[in-house]
């Protein structure tokens, strides 16, 4: 059991995602009480990238020398770094770089451990509840268009940042997914991508949704029709979330097994696992909210 948030605001103008998405999460905190994150989107100008790295807090003695080499090997890619920032056991860059996103993602993980990387994007997440993770990267500070978020009760793997959702889609710009449920066919699916050439950082099921809807778009298959396709392609139970720098989209198993239930008017969409997480966003007031039925998907662009 693991709870998922998603808000879009519709147009083009910053708004308070990140506080948005704390008061969504805070609200079925108790689906997963051992870590929280955030896919956070704000645009960036053309040709630069936003890259976020875990630092291992057990290396405190050497955090310098590890940003170092991470700063040394973006170098060796062809990377200028413009901007750059330590929070809490993150490194975030910003670049300018004009090269093979997918060459530079895969060359980077194998120096260290990536989070993010995006035009738009950024993940922020760590163990403990919203408010643990806000106070230690100030996510309530972040404005933008659009975001994801996730609480997450481990099952399969251990309580640490790294196996904490969301996670990006490696190897592909601006790519994130939250996830509630299991893909059963998960090694049949990543062992198809693996051969043609996709990495994968994680043994995490959420990790392959993410590289199988961001495949699908760079072949120019729209995201509405990746996720028509997710339904049939994926087995298994699953309510999920995804975004990209201009939509967020969801798909749910045909059994709906796991749930899902969302608002939207003429300023927003919010979407979440449970209706306390939306009533978070409108204190007070009702709303005419719904539950989307099995087997369906629908997407929304931040463009009017």
């Amino acid at each position: 059991m693991c709870g998922i948030a998603g808000v879009m605001y519709r147009g083009n103008n910053a708004f308070d995602t990140g506080d948005a998405l704390i008061r969504m999460l805070d609200g079925c905190q108790h689906r997963g009480p051992d870590s929280t994150g955030f896919a956070l989107y704000a645009p960036e100008p053309a040709g630069r990238l936003k890259l976020r790295f875990f630092i291992d807090p057990e290396a405190s003695a050497d955090r310098e020398g590890a940003i170092a080499s991470i700063r040394g090997r973006l170098t060796d890619l062809g990377a200028e770094i413009e901007e750059e920032a330590q929070a809490g056991d993150n490194y975030r860059v910003t670049i300018h770089y004009d090269g093979d996103v997918q060459k530079l993602s895969y060359e980077m993980e194998h120096a260290a451990k990536v989070i993010s990387i995006g035009t738009s994007l950024e993940i922020v997440k760590d163990i403990g509840s919203a408010h643990d993770v806000d106070d230690r990267y100030h996510v309530n500070q972040f404005r933008g268009t659009h975001g994801l978020g996730h609480v997450r009760l481990a099952t399969e793997s251990d309580v640490k940042p790294e196996a904490s959702h969301p996670f990006w889609a490696t190897g592909f710009a601006d790519v994130a997914i939250v996830h509630n449920g299991q893909i059963t066919n998960y090694w049949k699916m990543r062992r198809r991508l693996e051969q043609r050439g996709f990495e994968f950082t994680t043994d995490n099921d959420s990790e392959l949704i993410a590289v199988y809807l961001a495949d699908k778009l760079a072949q120019g298959i729209k995201l509405e029709d990746a996720l028509a396709t997710s339904i049939d392609d994926l087995d298994g139970t699953f309510s999920f979330l995804v975004s990209t720098k201009d939509e967020i989209g969801y798909a749910k198993d045909r059994l709906a097994a796991k749930p899902m239930i969302m608002y939207e008017d003429d300023d927003l969409v919010a979407i979440a696992s449970e209706e306390v997480s939306l009533n978070r966003l409108f204190p007070g007031r009702a709303l005419n909210t719904r539950e989307p039925a099995p087997g369906t998907y629908a997407t929304w662009s931040r463009s009017i």
